[in-house]
């Protein structure tokens, strides 16, 4: 696998080894009164509806059978490692909370870089006013107030899950957050969600602050710490990546030199 620095599309250098991460969705047009087209992938479905009554029906049923359906459908990864960096905080925690209740095991890794609208100021008299709110009796009872950007990042996502009932705790256990990109994640596949990302949701020049800060300004204190092995791990994909380039030219002029040998177009018409 590969582990390159950082995303494209986010000003930063390394573009190799990402893939975007979109999500299959159900969009419907149209007034409420009378008709409205819906696309399900390549079907085409009908919205009918009278007296308050609804429904949607296949205008070609016999276009896309059952099992092909559900191999579209079916779009699940052992472990799916997003990075977080450049994504909106509640957008990326609507989109993994949905996953992780469908039976997807998600990775978040640079929780510190994550995005939340609004400038920083603001954002930090908000945090202060959640901290106001604690038991009157007993503080140790709750509620907690978390301030690493991983468990911030968590909260949000549990906020949008039912996790007091069996579902949403096995859901929360498919869950894993992190700062920074620890062992072995920093040699996975990391992709992004579009629909989350700030430069495609935020209006150019809006202001907006990272959780990292905020979290180092209301008593998290592992941020230099994490810079520390952010900027080691770099170095070592940086290097990393320099020796997969060169071994691919390599590869590449080696094929093309037995391509254009006589070896290689006897094999060729051998069908080899």
């Amino acid at each position: 696998m590969d582990h390159n620095n950082e995303p494209v599309g986010l000003g930063d250098p390394g573009s190799g080894g990402w893939g975007v991460l979109g999500f299959w969705e159900l969009g419907l047009t149209g007034s409420h009164s009378g008709r409205s087209d819906a696309r399900l992938g390549s079907e085409s479905l009908e919205l009918v509806g009278s007296r308050g009554k609804t429904g949607l029906v296949l205008k070609n049923p016999t276009s896309t059978t059952l099992d092909d359906r559900q191999t579209e459908m079916s779009t699940f990864e052992p472990v799916i490692v997003i990075d977080g960096k450049g994504h909106l905080l509640g957008r990326l925690a609507s989109t993994v909370a949905k996953q992780i209740l469908n039976g997807q095991h998600v990775v978040v890794v640079r929780c510190e870089a994550l995005n939340i609208s609004g400038e920083f100021f603001r954002n930090k008299l908000k945090y202060h006013a959640y901290l106001r709110k604690a038991s009157r009796y007993n503080k140790t009872k709750g509620p907690f107030h978390f301030r690493a950007p991983s468990r911030i990042f968590y909260k949000a996502v549990r906020g949008m899950v039912s996790h007091k009932t069996p579902r949403g705790q096995a859901a929360l256990e498919r869950l894993k957050v992190f700062e920074g990109v620890p062992p072995p994640y920093d040699r996975h596949k990391r992709v992004v969600v579009p629909q989350a990302l700030r430069v495609l949701r935020l209006k150019p020049g809006r202001k907006f602050c990272t959780v990292g800060r905020l979290s180092h300004e209301v008593g998290w204190k592992y941020q230099d710490v994490v810079s520390r092995l952010e900027e080691r791990r770099k170095v070592k994909s940086a290097a990393y990546y320099a020796k997969k380039v060169a071994l691919q030219k390599k590869t590449q002029a080696a094929k093309k030199a037995v391509a254009d040998s006589d070896a290689g177009k006897k094999l060729a018409q051998l069908g080899y």
